[in-house]
């Protein structure tokens, strides 16, 4: 007898579920525009851009209308970026994730006391980038083995460490014991928030236990990746899709349990349908 297993996990952080309230409530007014996509889902930015809402990566290259607002993403912004939009007179509404807008502050006051700030997670993703602007002191981005090996810091001066809030938290022990290893008089902050700690470990256990495993989210979130790294190493037969139409009904056919988790940024309706229609094809108990 067949079954599926959804994650209770699955689906929008409180910091996404707060950012897409804090657009929606924007979106019967004129002229408003979020700063990068407010989440990394390519069904929301849709949605939005049909309500009017448009996402802009650099205000320096357009002049806003009069009485514009510009919504910061969940991700969050420089310093830099934040007085740029300050400064073109439009209305800031900043929707960045608490738990993010708490590293910045911890970059800011370390890198003022003379800190070298040593950020664990994606140089190239958004809050990376909007992290690393908060410092006044060179920053130092490890996401691999390699990196940590090779980091070399001053040894006279103090070390802060800060986590990409969806960073693997298993993967943030491993850099950090590297790191510790060296010497340095190091300050570590696990910024990795409770919710993706959650998300990760339930996901790992229902994947130990599944034949099939489907991890739902976009092409360009950085926590649904991990988690279908995660799912992989417990589940070889294990599926990163963005909705329902990129999932193939008849590979599972021969799966006795299928997990689906979803990373936090896919909203409950593609998580919904997806649940809905691997249940009614293929299984009769259903959990």
């Amino acid at each position: 007898m067949k079954e599926v297993i959804l994650a209770k996990s699955a689906g929008f952080c409180f910091g996404v579920q707060r950012a897409m309230n804090t657009v929606y409530s924007e979106a019967d007014n004129k002229n408003v525009y979020t700063y990068g996509p407010i989440i990394h889902n390519t069904e929301v930015v849709k949605d939005l851009e049909a309500k009017g809402i448009k996402a802009i990566n650099d205000i320096s290259e357009m002049e806003l209308p009069d009485d514009s607002t510009v919504i910061i993403r969940s991700h969050g912004v420089s310093k830099a970026v934040y007085e740029s939009i300050k400064s073109s007179g439009a209305s800031i509404v900043d929707a960045t994730c608490p738990f993010v807008l708490k590293i910045h502050k911890i970059v800011k006051d370390a890198s003022k006391a003379g800190d070298q700030i040593v950020i664990i997670g994606n140089e190239n993703h958004p809050e990376v980038e909007g992290i690393m602007g908060w410092s006044e002191t060179p920053v130092y981005v490890i996401d691999s083995v390699e990196k940590a090996e090779e980091l070399k810091l001053d040894s006279t001066k103090k070390v802060c460490v800060v986590s990409q809030t969806t960073f693997n938290y298993k993967k943030f022990q491993d850099l950090v014991e590297i790191i510790q290893k060296k010497g340095y008089n190091i300050n570590i902050s696990n910024t990795i928030c409770n919710a993706t700690e959650e998300r990760q470990s339930e996901a790992r256990q229902i994947a130990q236990r599944a034949d099939a495993m489907i991890v739902i989210g976009d092409s360009s979130s950085s926590n649904t990746r991990k988690l279908y790294e995660i799912c992989k190493m417990e589940c070889q037969n294990t599926f990163y899709i963005q909705t329902l139409s990129g999932l193939e009904l008849d590979k599972l056919e021969s799966s006795d349990c299928i997990g689906i988790t979803a990373g936090a940024s896919t909203p409950n309706n593609i998580i919904e349908e997806v649940y809905t229609n691997v249940r009614r094809k293929l299984c009769t108990d259903v959990r």
